[in-house]
C-alpha cells in the first residue's frame, strides 16, 4: 500500500506532527492496521479509503485506534489535493465522529471538527502529582484539560507519565495564555502508548471552546509547545471548531505488509 508521511501543522520540515497516511483501495484487518501504526511508531497512522461520497478515514495510534485525530486528517486531506486529486479544493471523510472535511485555502487546510463539552472538574492532588505544577483550573471532556498560570510552566513542564497514565481523560493537556500566541499548551498521551503528542488537533477541539470563552472573541491562534511545535489558527462556532494548519511532505513509501 501507497504511504506518505507529512508533518502537520508546520511549514517545515521536522517540525508540526508526523502522521503516516496509508491510502488503501479497500480495508485490511484491523489487526494489521495495528501492527502498522506500531511499525511507523508515530502518534497517529490513518487509513482511508475512497467511497461513493467522499473517503472512509480511521486514525491508529500504537496504543490502538481513535476516534478523532486532526493532525492525521490534515495529513490525509493535504495527501489527496496534492496527490491523488489536484483539482480538488475540498475532502470529505466519513469517520467514528461523523462526517469531518478539510478545505484547501492557500497555504492553510481547515478542519471542521467537533468541538468537545468541557464540564469543570475538582483539581486534585494527582493531578499537581503528574504535572508538576497545581493547576489553576481543570475540565472534561473525552481528555483532561488542565490550566497553568503562565506559558513557561507549560513549555517546561516535565510530567510523570506513570501518574498521567492514571488520570481521568484520554490524554492530558496542559494550557496557559500565551504571549505571542493566545494559548500555549502541551498534549501527553501515554495511554496510547504516546508519550507527548507534538501538536494535537483533537486536543484543540477542548482548548479552543476554554480560551474562546475565558479570552471573550472566537479566532484563536493557538501554539503547541512541544519540541517539535506547531501554530493552530481557530475558529470557535459553538458546536465546531474549525481548526486551519500548514503541512509538509517529508516521504512517500510503499507498505509491504
Amino acid at each position: 500500500m501507497k504511504s506518505y508521511i507529512v508533518d502537520a501543522f508546520t511549514s517545515k520540515l521536522f517540525q508540526g506532527n508526523p502522521a503516516a497516511v496509508c491510502l488503501l483501495d479497500s480495508w485490511p484487518k484491523d489487526d494489521l492496521m495495528q501492527k502498522i501504526a506500531m511499525e511507523n511508531n508515530l502518534s497517529e497512522t490513518a487509513f482511508c479509503v475512497k467511497e461513493v461520497n467522499g473517503y472512509r478515514l480511521r486514525w491508529f495510534t500504537p496504543g490502538g485506534e481513535i476516534d478523532l485525530c486532526g493532525h492525521a486528517t490534515l495529513a490525509t486531506g493535504y495527501v489527496i489535493m496534492n496527490f491523488v486529486d489536484k483539482d480538488n479544493d475540498h475532502v470529505t471523510f466519513h469517520t467514528l465522529s461523523g462526517d469531518l472535511t478539510v478545505t484547501k485555502n492557500a497555504d492553510l487546510y481547515e478542519m471542521n471538527f467537533p468541538s468537545y463539552d468541557l464540564k469543570p472538574v475538582p483539581v486534585t492532588k494527582e493531578m499537581t502529582d503528574a504535572i508538576g505544577v497545581k493547576p489553576l483550573a481543570a475540565y472534561m471532556g473525552r481528555d483532561l484539560v488542565c490550566v497553568l498560570n503562565t506559558p513557561d510552566q507549560v513549555i517546561n513542564a516535565a510530567p510523570d507519565l506513570k501518574k498521567v497514565n492514571q488520570l481521568d481523560g484520554l490524554l492530558l493537556h496542559i494550557t496557559a495564555p500565551g504571549d505571542q500566541y493566545d494559548s500555549v499548551s502541551r498534549s501527553f498521551a501515554p495511554k496510547l502508548a504516546v508519550d507527548e503528542d507534538p501538536v494535537c488537533g483533537s486536543g484543540h477541539c477542548h482548548l479552543v471552546p476554554y480560551w474562546a470563552k475565558r479570552l471573550g472573541k472566537n479566532q484563536i491562534t493557538a501554539f503547541q509547545a512541544s519540541k517539535r511545535s506547531g501554530v493552530l489558527y481557530c475558529d470557535y462556532q459553538g458546536a465546531r471548531t474549525m481548526i486551519s494548519g500548514k503541512a509538509t511532505l517529508y516521504s512517500i513509501g510503499e507498505v509491504y505488509a
